[in-house]
């Protein structure tokens, strides 16, 4: 039974992640974190969902870790590294969804995954990942011949873009044409751009509504367009991803992980 500790407990990806736990055979809930000053603070962790679960949601990290296997974060990049910190302590695994980390602050996660198991993804839905292999085989069979463009859309409180998934296509894309995204990803277009570069990878993004995750990524061709896409209709995907890292991550001693190696992907 791995008993597990979910970050940001109160809000909404959050209470999924409970629920999950809550309704999963094998797993437990073991602690609930919340920013200080969230009103969650003291409640039963169920409590939104309609249950006991006997874990009050704390502040403290030390006293939500301390009886945990696995902590599971999709916070921000700030209160993640400072949770890794006290994972990596207490000898806590972590699976982290939280996005929006800089090259220091990844450089950060690698070096707490010399001393704990982490599984970092941007997107722990198993569809996702499964539409990185496609993207992969797509780019590398159609060639330079096809411009490439990656759509996403997310809720209107989302606060990074392109998001976490998108840039994870884009890197995807970039290393099966062998190239370097930050050199060929175009973020932003806006008055006279100009022509199309050869070999961009262009992204664009919409926030709006409670538009839990599109992705969709066009290869443009002459006489031909081909489009993946992958549409989440609820967090619980997400949610069922975790889980799986979850399980995967309490198996392993030490090091940085991928949920291509969660599911078997990795080639």
């Amino acid at each position: 039974m791995s008993r597990v500790a979910v970050a940001g407990a109160s809000g909404r990806m959050g209470r999924m992640l409970v629920e999950a736990v809550l309704g999963s055979a094998d797993c437990t809930l073991a602690g609930a974190l919340d920013i200080a000053g969230s009103p969650a603070l003291g409640q039963d962790a169920g409590t939104l969902l309609g249950r006991n679960t006997g874990v009050a949601v704390t502040a403290d990290l030390h006293a939500a870790l301390a009886g945990a296997d696995v902590l599971i974060d999709f916070t921000r990049p700030e209160g993640t590294l400072a949770h890794l910190a006290v994972c990596r302590e207490l000898g806590v695994r972590a699976v982290i969804g939280t996005t929006g980390f800089t090259p220091q602050q990844r450089a950060e996660i690698a070096a707490h995954a010399e001393h704990i198991a982490i599984v970092l993804a941007p997107n722990m839905s198993v569809g996702v990942n499964v539409m990185l292999r496609l993207l992969d085989l797509a780019a590398r069979t159609l060639g330079e011949g096809y411009d490439i463009e990656v759509i996403e859309a997310h809720h209107r409180h989302k606060v990074d873009a392109p998001s976490g998934t998108a840039l994870a296509m884009g890197e995807v894309l970039a290393a099966a044409r062998g190239v370097d995204l930050a050199t060929h990803g175009v973020l932003t277009r806006h008055g006279h751009t100009g022509e199309r570069p050869a070999g961009a990878i262009g992204f664009a993004t919409v926030r709006g509504g409670d538009i839990v995750g599109d992705h969709t990524v066009l290869f443009a061709g002459t006489g031909e367009r081909i489009e993946i896409t992958h549409r989440s209709a609820s967090r619980a995907n997400y949610a069922a991803g975790s889980l799986h890292a979850a399980r995967f991550v309490v198996r392993q001693a030490r090091g940085l992980f991928g949920m291509d190696q969660v599911l078997g992907l990795a080639a």
